[in-house]
């Protein structure tokens, strides 16, 4: 299969994809044990008040045709809704908080794969020694330490504690945006005071974000490295006389990579999704912050703006990773298929 078609398969795919995450989240929301216009309105809305909000966002009508309603404004006019609450169209609203968060998103990953990646390659060629211990333990806190504890043990030890880092916000200096991402925005206006503040309000909620994906990614390359220095051309490798950091680099590696590389596809997605909780704690205006306040009041556009959002970066991440396969080792084909 070309690469081409491949592509084009999985867009049409995307549709329904997009059209089951769609669905699920109008479910959910539907069956909440609250009255969302009230919330909107306010507690002295009067009853016809009421009504016009509900006739408004097509609350009065059963379910389907509001998932109805709701499509024919997305693929029509590319149109998420308005918010009840900020009174604005929530994909303008989407892309005001989008830069910090994919920021920050970004950086997370950036730090869990030069972390993850290299000390599971060490961790397993040290197998049973003091890194290897060492590394399967931050792995294990890794996995099992919650985003909200993390967040708040960094932020009491280096910032309440220690004062060496700010623990709240994101950079508030006054400087010409043209991106939206601060740290690009600072480079560009040449201004290094402005990029030494943002990275170091970017530091502790990055490296919370990063802590859980590294520790995953530990494990998955430690796993995949040793089972791959037990093949038989790893063996007849050695048996060559190769130098070891030909045999570990370019012939175990590059066929240990493929499980990583998997588990990085969604990776950056649920990086995305987790900034909910963590925004909150750091208090950083991004998608996450604004997501979590809209669950709060009952946002429902905003909610299902958000989430569409969330999935769609979830299958592009999955794409590449699908594609980058076929870069990697050259006997697969997109698709599935082997040459």
């Amino acid at each position: 299969m070309s690469l081409r078609k491949y592509l084009l398969r999985r867009l049409v795919l995307l549709i329904p994809v997009l059209l089951g995450v769609l669905t699920l989240s109008f479910v959910i929301s539907y069956v909440i044990p609250a009255d969302p216009v009230r919330s909107w309105a306010g507690p002295q809305a009067r009853p016809e008040q009421l009504e016009v909000l509900r006739k408004q966002y097509h609350l009065d009508k059963p379910l389907h045709l509001q998932i109805g309603y709701y499509l024919k404004s997305l693929v029509i006019d590319w149109d998420l809704g308005t918010s009840p609450t900020t009174r604005r169209p929530v994909i303008e609203d989407l892309k005001a908080f989008f830069p910090a968060t994919f920021e920050l998103a970004f950086c997370a990953f950036v730090l869990a794969v030069i972390m993850g990646v290299p000390l599971g390659v060490i961790s397993a060629l040290k197998r049973n020694q003091l890194i290897d211990h060492f590394s399967r333990v931050v792995a294990l806190f890794g996995v099992s330490t919650p985003l909200f504890w993390s967040a708040l043990i960094l932020q009491f030890i280096f910032y309440y504690k220690l004062g060496w880092l700010p623990g709240f916000g994101r950079s508030d200096f006054e400087i010409e945006r043209y991106t939206g991402f601060i740290l690009l925005d600072c480079l560009l206006n040449n201004n290094w005071e402005a990029f030494k503040d943002s990275l170091e309000r970017l530091i502790l909620p990055s490296v919370t974000l990063a802590f859980y994906s590294m520790g995953y990614l530990v494990r998955i390359t430690r796993g995949s490295m040793l089972e791959v220095l037990g093949a038989e051309y790893v063996t007849t490798a050695r048996a060559k006389g190769l130098p070891a950091r030909v045999i570990y680099f370019r012939h175990a590696l590059k066929n240990a990579i493929i499980p990583p590389i998997t588990v990085l596809g969604f990776t950056f997605g649920w990086l995305l999704a987790g900034t909910v909780l963590l925004e909150t704690i750091f208090a950083w205006p991004g998608m996450g912050r604004y997501a979590a306040g809209s669950i709060v009041r009952i946002d429902l556009p905003a909610i299902v703006g958000y989430t569409l959002i969330v999935a769609v970066f979830m299958i592009i991440s999955n794409l590449l990773v699908d594609i980058s396969y076929s870069i990697i080792d050259p006997r697969v084909r997109v698709g599935g298929k082997f040459k």
